[in-house]
């Protein structure tokens, strides 16, 4: 390298004038040059420690993506770092492979990782003016693996990062390694990752049945997948395509004669997005998937390289039922909202809130933009059919969420976040939040029955005015008249009286029975401690109301969902396994029982009573509908010894409802979901039918008392038969 620089002095020197070469000194020039690269060879030290380590490269470059398994060893799911179908170097066309040589590294099998005359000719160009890239295709790879390691900065830093990883990743994989991980971890737009998924989004063929057309076109994208995309530029994949092949001829892979009738021929394009599979439980998995990743960092696993193997709580016969129940009600509503929101006294421009929704639109604020006045806007939406129909469709979409754990070891077993996944993402089980209405009327009566109530003792269904301050009276309502008598505890829950309740929540406490939510599973979302909480106006998720009625049916005790339970490694060898944690007692086993009893009157006479007339469920079960105020919100959660399971049912947007007194009601919209869910678990005995909710042994000194008194005057047991002689005693 010193006479490298020795040569080029000299050719400088020889035009400079004499006096000015006089004053400077080859010495000194070599001093100042070896103190740069010194300085160069310290911060590339530095740069060392914060680039991939060898036994990372070694993961990144191989594809072992988690597999997620069902608690009956089912597969749900696959985590891949990108939608990419991993294929060998043999799997993949020629022409691809010399296309991309040619074009990107044609010195590929030469360099070691770094191509230093290339690297030279584009730093030379980029002084010029004309700026050019010099990684090789080694160093194009340690970006694709590894971009927030590196970045994408046009830096210094970035460079020195790239080609010590790019030596790196040199230093353990092949040459054909090396191609073959390129190939399938480049991107190439419409979330398709590597040339196999690229092949069939493209052009609707697979990696190794790739033409030479195709695979020019598909690596004339590397340059600049937008710029270059075939799709919506054409014209100019048309001309990059053709590059491609000049560059085939250039290093003998192709013909003159073939390139002048291989660039004649029209880009003929087969698009089709490739979406990823979504399994039975995609909303789980997407939860899932964020869990393992943390627990991935902290113990120094890769979930796309390690091969891990992840056992869930997920039983897949239960979240097939799950989804099967969610799908039918789901399409049953669809029918009665789009026939309540398609009629045009209904759907109209003149309605206030089908305004609101035309102005909260991005076509109105691209309107705007463009120059529009707002009344100008909005009627010209109003009068476009075809914007009106799609927003009716939006805005009137029906949704749902579903979620099923076992109460004994917090143990999700079905999860269903909205009626499709590839249509509505949004996690209605463990993102929205949406008022309870009176599935949250067990809170009060459990503060109630904690207090030392009774299910017998009596409030008077009257009128009820509470004075919620400044100058605001609360006057809770129910469907009917106050009838002017007595009602039992139990009546007021199994008939959900909003007058009882509301009248309860005042002798208890509202922050009282805030607490006592929040303890039992409410432990996310913020609680209102006001009297009107009786009535489920603070806004929750279904996981924790699902949650929180299994520490009702678990005997008062509080239990985390659990989503895994062991991650093995590839070859099954144990990694963690998580026992189910100790359950935070939170409510007597008296008083819990206590409330569980009086919810059985729910589905026995009272609100929730389709679940045995309609549904036929016989089992040992108890449960709380719920509706919020104009219909916006149904709910219904039941519970038996071995599994809890909830639904709630509406729209998006809480200002679109079903439209009607019936359906609106939790009892005919949420039900039917719980209702065929239970039913299926039952009939197939994955859910004992004759299992019961036992009450707590009375462990009170009148109950000792009695038992030994009863003992005192007991007959004695007759003496244990003994069996015939020769048969064993079972």
């Amino acid at each position: 390298m010193i006479s490298a620089l020795r040569s080029a002095w000299a050719k400088l020197a020889a035009t400079l004038p004499g006096r000015l070469l006089a004053r400077i000194h080859w010495r000194g020039v070599k001093k100042a040059l070896l103190a740069v690269l010194a300085m160069i060879l310290f911060y590339v030290f530095i740069l060392i420690p914060s680039t991939p380590s060898i036994s990372i490269i070694r993961k990144a470059a191989t594809e072992q993506p988690a597999q997620i398994l069902s608690a009956d060893g089912r597969k749900l799911a696959e985590f891949k770092q990108s939608n990419r179908l991993w294929v060998p170097l043999s799997g993949i066309s020629p022409h691809v492979v010399n296309a991309l040589i040619a074009t990107e590294d044609h010195r590929f099998y030469d360099h070691f990782g770094l191509d230093w005359r290339r690297t030279g000719a584009a730093a030379l160009n980029t002084f010029s003016g004309d700026r050019q890239g010099g990684s090789t295709l080694t160093q194009q790879l340690a970006r694709n693996l590894f971009p927030e390691d590196i970045g994408r900065a046009p830096t210094m830093t970035r460079k020195i990062k790239e080609a010590i990883t790019a030596l790196k990743i040199e230093a353990v994989h092949s040459k054909d390694e090396i191609l073959e991980t390129y190939l399938n971890t480049v991107p190439f737009l419409y979330n398709a990752f590597g040339i196999e998924m690229a092949a069939r989004t493209y052009f609707d063929t697979s990696a190794d049945k790739l033409d030479v057309l195709q695979s020019a076109t598909l690596v004339g994208m590397l340059k600049g997948n937008s710029y270059y995309n075939p799709v919506l530029n054409p014209e100019r994949a048309l001309q990059r395509r053709n590059t491609v092949l000049r560059q085939l001829v250039r290093f003998d892979k192709l013909s003159e004669k073939q390139y002048e009738t291989l660039s004649k021929k029209p880009l003929r394009i087969d698009f089709e997005r490739q979406t990823e599979p979504t399994g039975p439980a995609p909303h789980f998995s997407r939860q899932l998937r964020k869990w393992l990743i943390a627990w991935a960092d902290r113990n120094g696993y890769s979930i796309y390289g390690d091969g891990l193997v992840v056992h869930t709580t997920i039983d897949s016969r239960l979240q097939a039922a799950a989804n099967q129940a969610v799908a039918r009600q789901g399409n049953l509503l669809q029918e009665i909202a789009s026939a309540a929101w398609g009629r045009r006294s209904v759907w109209n421009a003149d309605s206030a809130l089908v305004q609101a929704f035309i102005r909260e639109s991005p076509e109105y604020a691209g309107a705007i933009t463009k120059g529009q006045t707002p009344e100008e806007a909005l009627q010209t939406l109003a009068a476009d059919p075809a914007f009106m129909r799609a927003l009716n469709r939006a805005k009137t979409q029906i949704q749902a969420g579903f979620l099923a754990l076992d109460p004994r070891n917090g143990h999700i077993r079905a999860w269903v976040g909205s009626r499709d996944f590839t249509q509505d993402a949004f996690d209605h089980v463990q993102q929205a939040r949406r008022q309870p209405g009176s599935t949250f009327k067990p809170f009060v009566y459990g503060e109630a029955f904690r207090q030392g109530a009774s299910p017998e003792d009596t409030l008077v269904d009257q009128a009820v005015e509470i004075d919620v301050g400044d100058g605001e009276i609360w006057r809770p309502t129910d469907a009917g008249p106050p009838s002017g008598k007595p009602v039992r505890l139990s009546d007021g829950l199994a008939y959900s009286k909003n007058t009882i309740a509301a009248q309860l929540i005042q002798q208890v406490g509202p922050d009282k029975v805030a607490k006592l939510a929040r303890n039992m599973g409410i432990r996310q979302s913020p609680l209102e401690a006001v009297p009107s909480l009786a009535l489920g106006t603070s806004p929750v998720t279904l996981k924790e109301m699902v949650a929180a009625y299994g520490s009702m049916a678990n005997g008062g005790g509080y239990i985390e969902p659990v989503m895994v339970t062991r991650i093995e490694n590839r070859d099954g060898e144990l990694i963690e396994a998580f026992a189910p944690p100790e359950p935070d007692s939170v409510l007597s086993p008296e008083v819990a029982y206590t409330l569980l009893d009086s919810l059985r009157g729910v589905v026995i006479r009272g609100t929730g009573r389709d679940i045995r007339s309609r549904y036929g469920i016989r089992a040992d079960v108890a449960g709380k509908t719920g509706t919020t105020q104009d219909n916006a919100d149904g709910w219904f959660i039941l519970m038996h010894s071995q599994l809890v399971a909830g639904a709630w049912v509406g729209f998006n947007d809480g200002r679109v409802t079903l439209r009607s007194d019936y359906w609106g009601q939790g009892a005919h919209s949420a039900l039917p979901i719980v209702g065929n869910f239970f039913g299926h678990a039952l009939r197939t005995r994955i859910v004992d039918p004759r299992a019961r909710f036992e009450p707590p042994e009375d462990s009170s000194v009148f109950a000792s008392i009695r038992a030994w008194f009863q003992g005192l005057f007991a007959s004695k047991p007759e003496p244990e038969a003994k069996p015939p002689r020769g048969v064993k005693a079972p």
